[in-house]
């Protein structure tokens, strides 16, 4: 079982930088590919990026692309989210994932295994 926290959201200009961050519980993140989908109000769910167990393989969305930076401390069982130039259109609750299997599993959303509950993130124009 795996348990995700995530924080860090809040509200920032268009333009400005944010981090995001997602505490997991349990011995073996270090073995899960992670990641983080977002979903706007309306809107459905959307993959933002992934990152294999080592680190060494990132995935993004295009929309995040060059802004975007996807990481993670398997000692401190943490997965951080750099967020660059932040547009309005970033604006929603930010999820994060483990998932035991394929780290492109995670980019089609197929079978997720743990999901976090979210951090809201609010960029204004």
């Amino acid at each position: 079982q795996v348990q995700l926290v995530e924080s860090g959201g809040g509200l920032v200009q268009a333009g400005g930088s944010m981090r995001l961050s997602c505490a997991a519980s349990g011995r073996t993140f270090s073995t899960y590919a992670m990641g983080w989908f977002r979903q706007a109000p309306g809107k459905e769910r959307e993959f933002v990026a992934a990152i294999n167990w080592s680190g060494t393989s990132t995935y993004y969305a295009d929309s995040g692309k060059g802004r975007f930076t996807i990481s993670r401390d398997n000692a401190g069982n943490t997965l951080y989210l750099q967020m660059n130039s932040l547009k309005p259109e970033d604006t929603g609750v930010y999820l994060c994932v483990a998932h035991g299997h394929a780290t492109t599993d995670i980019i089609g959303a197929t079978n997720i295994e743990y999901w976090g509950q979210g951090t809201q993130v609010t960029v204004s124009s």
